[in-house]
């Protein structure tokens, strides 16, 4: 069925949900000293500086539950300690973020009985194909099968090559669930430390995984609890990654379905094909445009000692109403060339120092608890 996007907080199919803590975000109506009343959402997610004077930070902009995309440098100005910084002097630039981030996407299809024994394989390995083709185009794709089994399978491991992706869903058009119960609970557990597994392997610093769940049913194995399955979703592990759910059929109750798809879901009623093939294009539109959302600013400040406070504020020329704005710290003791400061320079992000926007992020999952991760400056320091 088609979501309501008029109002996606309220929409009974397709509610989307913001992925990062709104800490330092900048919400519409809310006005702020230097951009006046903003509408977009500037969130800060990680920050470096190093010798000889260089800065970079890793943002995302969104505009309510849309990501605003297309950005380029002269969209953006730089404060420190409220003066306006020149662009010429600060050679400020947008990096690609690939540099700093990596994003990861698995996949896990349901094949227990209720999918094997009803005829439904071929229309779900069809939409698989299609959602981690759309995907596959900017990130890996890894896809798992899950049945009544204590083990999530392998179905096609992280890749990037569309036609390993293809090859291997093929071979589930033919798939036998050797226990056709469905281990749903377990399942996410599993797929969520297969993806936190895979994306450690990268070397880059900034790592987001998402997982797409599908089901035509609930956990029917009882070998985890929901609540078990609640807690790991909770965990500060996974605060930076995105949690999607489709579900098909009249089975799958739809308050277990959207607190699944924490970030959001898509509910087919009745087991159409062409309802099938859309619920996972939708997913796949909302992951491509989210990618849209994550900058990489990179700069050469002009301060050479002390600690100072840094405002970058986010003007969209295509919408005059398009501002916000963030904040941070950094210290530039000892800063200052030689050598020349080149904003192109890949940055150093340390992952054991936690932002202040992660220090004050709460829980979304199910479980009910706030959390939030040792307090501690945004700031990574100078060498």
């Amino acid at each position: 069925m088609t979501a309501d996007r008029s109002n996606p907080r309220t929409s009974r199919h397709g509610v989307w949900q913001k992925p990062f803590a709104r800490a330092l975000a900048l919400t519409a109506g809310l006005c702020m000293p230097l951009s006046g009343c903003a509408s977009l959402d500037v969130t800060h997610i990680n920050s470096s500086s190093k010798k000889p004077n260089n800065v970079w930070v890793f943002f995302t902009v969104e505009k309510g539950d849309e990501p605003v995309a297309g950005l380029t440098a002269d969209d953006f100005e730089i404060y420190e300690d409220d003066k306006l910084v020149s662009k010429f002097e600060s050679k400020q630039v947008i990096q690609n973020p690939d540099v700093a981030a990596v994003m990861y996407t698995l996949l896990l299809l349901d094949m227990s009985g209720s999918i094997t024994e009803s005829g439904e394989q071929d229309t779900l390995v069809d939409s698989a194909m299609l959602f981690s083709e759309q995907v596959g185009k900017t990130q890996k794709v890894g896809v798992y099968a899950f049945d009544g089994d204590e083990k999530i399978h392998s179905v096609v491991p992280f890749s990037e090559s569309q036609g390993s992706v293809d090859g291997g869903l093929e071979g589930l058009r033919s798939y036998k669930a050797k226990d056709p119960s469905t281990n749903l609970n377990g399942a996410v557990i599993q797929g969520l430390e297969v993806l936190e597994k895979e994306l450690e392997k990268d070397k880059r610093p900034l790592k987001f995984g998402t997982l797409v769940v599908f089901s035509d049913g609930t956990d029917r194995a009882a070998r985890v609890t929901r609540q078990d399955m609640l807690d790991e979703m909770d965990k500060t592990n996974y605060d930076n990654y995105e949690i999607y759910a489709i579900g098909v059929g009249a089975e799958i109750e739809e308050s277990e379905l959207k607190t699944l798809g924490r970030d959001g879901y898509e509910l087919v009623e009745e087991k159409d094909d062409d309802n099938v093939r859309l619920a996972f294009q939708k997913v796949a539109d909302r992951i491509e445009r989210h990618m849209k959302r994550f900058y990489l600013l990179s700069y050469c400040t002009p301060a050479r000692k002390g600690d100072h406070e840094v405002t970058i504020v986010a003007d969209s020329k295509n919408d005059p109403k398009g501002k916000g704005e963030l904040e941070y710290q950094f210290s530039a003791d000892k800063f200052g060339p030689p050598p020349e400061c080149d904003p192109e320079r890949k940055p150093d992000f340390r992952l054991d120092v936690a932002t202040e926007d992660q220090a004050k992020k709460k829980g979304r999952g199910g479980g009910g608890k706030a959390k939030a991760s040792a307090s501690a400056s945004a700031e990574v320091g100078s060498e």
